[in-house]
């Protein structure tokens, strides 16, 4: 979310990256605030959360996708900080989602497939470290599920470059400010969401064949 009015100008410039803005895209939301007894949550940060947060409020089985701040060790993260990268942390959502709809291996594929995870603290424009790629776990179970994902995306060879991703235990999860939830929703002519996001989003619905979509 970086230097917006260059990446505007930048992506404007390339005209195939931008999404028509008479091209109808459905942004799915939060389907209630209140978290539900039977379901589980992960954690994820794969540069914007903005991005992130759509990508997975779209999978059919996922109620939230909350954005965030993880994997620092500051413990008052707000966007300004995190933008600065002194903090540690990264942006990141905490996806709520029904284990009998869709499964956390599901979502980790959906994770790798709507992001490169081969760039080292960035995605696209967006570049420090507070953009870097993380798959958080909260028990063995997870991380097995994370590993082997990777190791099946190396051996398949389905990037040139080394897969960058991190993969930690989350310690906290911070929420972030509440302009920054359902801000695609609510802002679809930011110019970054509607060249970057919104066109990433779409690239990621028509690829990913794994879960179905809202």
């Amino acid at each position: 979310m970086k230097s917006l009015f260059t990446i505007f100008i930048a992506i404007t410039t390339l005209s195939g990256c931008a999404q028509p803005k008479n091209t109808p895209v459905k942004i799915s939301v939060a389907e209630s605030q209140k978290p539900f007894a039977n379901e589980a949550v992960a954690t994820f940060a794969e540069g914007c959360f903005w991005h992130a947060e759509i990508v997975f409020q779209s999978l059919v089985g996922v109620r939230d996708a909350v954005s965030g701040y993880a994997g620092g060790t500051t413990t008052d993260p707000n966007y300004e900080k995190v933008a600065s990268g002194s903090t540690g942390h990264a942006e990141t959502v905490q996806v709520y989602y029904d284990p009998s709809k869709i499964t956390y291996q599901t979502l980790v594929k959906a994770f790798f497939a709507s992001q490169d995870p081969t760039t080292l603290n960035r995605q696209g424009n967006d570049a420090g470290t507070e953009y870097r790629s993380i798959a958080f776990y909260n028990n063995d179970k997870e991380k097995k599920v994370i590993d082997s994902t990777i190791q099946s995306l190396t051996g398949a060879k389905v990037y040139s470059d080394k897969i960058v991703t991190q993969v930690l235990p989350l310690t906290k999860f911070y929420k972030a400010e509440d302009y920054h939830q359902e801000y695609i929703s609510h802002n679809g002519d930011n110019p970054y969401v509607s060249n970057v996001s919104i066109p990433d989003f779409v690239r990621f619905k028509a690829a990913f064949k794994e879960a179905k979509f809202k």
